[in-house]
């Protein structure tokens, strides 16, 4: 796998080095740290990993993957956070625990390791089969576990949307590897129907970027209802000449969700607008080719203070390869028909049940 220059934006060689930066930090165990002496989730951890495939750390990549087959519960979840030495927060988050399927996709597109898919399938099985236990009679997928099993009682639309994506890429491994799994099949067709018709499905966060730009950025919304969602809240989001805001009411842009904005524009035929956005991106990157995750405005202090993270330099790279189409992989977030299982349209069926609840 090759980087490509984003022309007139950034060079191969300074997105390498930003994929190497991603590397430098990864510990012994395999683990990916936002920085050093920081937490990581499985969710950013399997994003940088996506990156290193992208730069051709494949080493350090397969040394991830690694680290998840070697900290998957017996149940096929993981905690929502952990440091070098256990576990920081011991919640089960859904979206965290189904996105290793996206990384097992994404890495077989890049290499067509057919032996890393099979060594990979029971983690993404059992991963998959965990957060659809949270999946309610109307569609949606409640968003965590406490540690003792008692789940949470609401929904997430960005965490949703994520999973929605996540059980694509299950079913495409599954079809890959000659598995028939029409239950994951039937799941994402719910799940998206739910996104798309049912709002009220999900606890509130409207503030948040990810709720407004994320069913988008995973496929369920697009087209002209794709486009309309996006231009209905761009200026509350936008900061011109800035990035995104994280939050809509906050003054403080970030690198991932402008990243992550990009593609999502992309995956709507915005294409401009994603490569305005990707150059805004660069203002934020340090000379050793690492990303300020957050700035606030109008000083430019850094938010959170000195923080430069590897998941917003995955989100750099992963962007970088959208635009460019330098990856067999790189329509993952963008070209969703084209490398995803279509989804089960599930109107119908679902109409008696949406009307009940």
């Amino acid at each position: 796998m090759t980087l490509a220059d984003v022309p007139g934006i950034a060079t191969a060689s300074e997105l390498q080095q930003t994929v190497d930066a991603i590397a430098e930090w990864q510990l012994p165990s395999g683990m990916i740290p936002w920085f050093p002496g920081g937490h990581a989730d499985p969710w950013n951890h399997v994003e940088a990993a996506m990156a290193l495939t992208l730069g051709d750390r494949h080493a350090e990549a397969e040394k991830a993957f690694q680290w998840l087959v070697d900290m998957q519960r017996p149940d096929g979840s993981w905690h929502q956070y952990y440091v070098e030495d256990g576990v920081e927060q011991d919640k089960l988050d859904a979206n965290v625990i189904a996105y290793v399927a996206t990384g097992v996709w994404h890495r077989w597109l890049c290499t067509e390791d057919r032996g890393f898919v099979e060594t990979m399938w029971p983690v993404v099985e059992r991963a998959i089969d965990w957060v659809l236990e949270l999946q309610t009679p109307r569609g949606e997928i409640l968003w965590a576990r406490h540690a003792d099993g008692t789940p949470w009682s609401f929904a997430l639309l960005t965490g949703s949307s994520s999973i929605c994506h996540s059980l694509r890429c299950a079913v495409a491994l599954a079809e890959l590897l000659g598995h028939e799994r029409p239950d994951w099949e039937l799941s994402a067709g719910r799940l998206a129907h739910v996104i798309r018709h049912v709002p009220d499905a999900f606890s509130p966060k409207h503030r948040w970027a990810m709720d407004w730009y994320y069913p988008v950025l995973t496929g369920v919304v697009l087209g002209d209802a794709g486009r309309e969602r996006l231009a209905e809240r761009h200026a509350a989001f936008v900061m011109e000449g800035c990035g995104v805001r994280c939050v809509s009411d906050r003054p403080w842009v970030t690198v991932a969700e402008t990243c992550e904005y990009a593609m999502a524009n992309l995956a709507v035929g915005n294409d401009e607008t994603a490569r305005e956005l990707f150059r805004w991106a660069q203002r934020y990157r340090t000379e050793d080719g690492r990303y300020w995750t957050g700035t606030v405005f109008p000083d430019e202090g850094r938010f959170p203070t000195g923080e430069r993270s590897t998941y917003t330099a995955s989100a750099v790279i992963l962007a970088a390869d959208a635009l460019t189409g330098a990856s067999p992989a790189s329509g993952l977030f963008t070209r969703h028909d084209e490398l995803l299982p279509e989804l089960i349209d599930v109107s119908d069926a679902d109409e008696s049940v949406t009307e009940r609840d």
